[in-house]
């Protein structure tokens, strides 16, 4: 991020956030149905890379076409393989709502991503302390951006409720271990209160556990691993929108 910053002038990046309109990311995932958020990402820490040849742009196209509700880029190069360019790139692809993940740390990173052509951004309760969290919540809607807050459990649910979240998403991976609960999203759906949007996020591979995620009260689920690997995921993502 010090690097980027460096780059940019001040001056430079409000021209570049003005320019974007943001996206309504958090009606994209009210619609009815089970919202799909579509992810791109190269490689992850617990399964390799996932694709030689990637191209964020042609993802974009085929999420589209399948009918994703929004699009999640990847922006970490460490772990994921992403860049902020990225973000960029399928903006020009896509009309979708497009949430830049990362490990977003820093008021800077928020407005970067709203340059960049993202309309939310990741925030992970477990990375951040409350004061932080509840400052980029406000910087995010200073921004006219969205925030898809992460949780683990019950005491990371009643932080990211304190501080405003609106749409909370529980990711069924231990970031430890990297083991994958799905009965994490049931347990902790009761103590999410039910006007804000549930995401279920992570180990979600195919119908039968979109399904599960939707009977278990989850407005919509971010899906990964799963299309990046699928011959067709503008297919995958149709199937995983009907479950």
């Amino acid at each position: 991020m010090q690097r980027r910053r460096a780059l940019t002038t001040q001056d430079d990046l409000e021209r570049a956030i003005l320019s974007h309109v943001p996206k309504d990311f958090v009606g994209a995932l009210r619609a009815p149905g089970l919202a799909v958020i579509a992810e791109m990402k190269q490689r992850t820490p617990s399964m390799g890379v996932l694709v030689e040849d990637y191209r964020p742009a042609q993802l974009a196209r085929a999420y589209t076409l399948g009918g994703a509700s929004a699009i999640s880029v990847l922006t970490h190069m460490a772990s994921f393989g992403g860049r902020p360019e990225h973000v960029e790139a399928v903006r020009f692809a896509t009309d979708l709502p497009i949430l830049r993940k990362d490990f977003v740390t820093d008021p800077y990173e928020v407005g970067e991503a709203r340059a960049a052509g993202a309309d939310a951004v990741l925030l992970i309760v477990a990375a951040l302390d409350k004061e932080r969290l509840a400052e980029l919540l406000r910087v995010t809607r200073s921004r006219g951006i969205a925030a898809l807050v992460e949780v683990h459990d019950e005491g990371e649910v009643a932080t990211a409720v304190e501080a405003g979240a609106q749409v909370i998403g529980v990711n069924n991976r231990d970031l430890r271990t990297f083991n994958v609960d799905l009965g994490l999203t049931e347990r902790l759906r009761k103590v999410i209160p039910s006007d804000l949007v549930l995401v279920a996020e992570s180990g979600i591979r195919n119908v039968d556990d979109a399904r599960r995620m939707r009977e278990a009260g989850a407005d919509a689920i971010l899906v990964g691993e799963s299309l990046m690997r699928a011959e067709d995921p503008a297919a995958r993502i149709r199937e995983f929108a009907a479950a």
